[in-house]
């Protein structure tokens, strides 16, 4: 009876520290989202973003003409630093296509202070989005 007690309180732990990782550990790991896609399609934009450990500082949304998906790009970077990779056109950004419309960005809505900042409000606001596509586009190469 005791070894069993063990046995069960050894898979118990096995099993929530098997559930408590998120996939991606690291900024490199982002790649993994691309190739779980799959798992992560026409479900709220929120599953994907709690298997993302590394906090995303940073983000905007797009909205872009009628016909084509809005999409949000992610990264890992001060909305500062962001700024100044784009202008460098040096930047890996996680880009998240959803099938609602995204206009806080670009109707000017968003204070500029915060504009390229990413929230738990935004987490809040924009977490129900469903997912469309994933990409991940690196401009860090020359």
């Amino acid at each position: 009876m005791e070894s069993t007690i063990k046995i069960l309180a050894i898979l118990f732990v096995i099993n929530f520290n098997c559930k408590a990782q998120q996939m991606v550990q690291t900024q490199d790991d982002i790649y993994k989202l691309v190739s779980n896609e799959e798992q992560f399609l026409n479900k709220p934009l929120k599953n994907l973003l709690k298997e993302i450990k590394p906090e995303i500082q940073s983000a905007f949304g797009v909205k872009v003409p009628k016909g084509y998906p809005c999409y949000f790009m992610f990264s890992f970077n001060s909305s500062n630093e962001l700024k100044q990779k784009m202008i460098e056109g040096k930047f890996t950004g996680l880009y998240v296509y959803v099938k609602e419309p995204v206009d806080e960005w670009d109707n000017g809505k968003r204070p500029q202070e915060i504009e390229f900042e990413w929230t738990k409000k935004d987490v809040e606001k924009y977490g129900n989005f469903t997912v469309i596509k994933i990409q991940v586009i690196d401009q860090t190469e020359d």
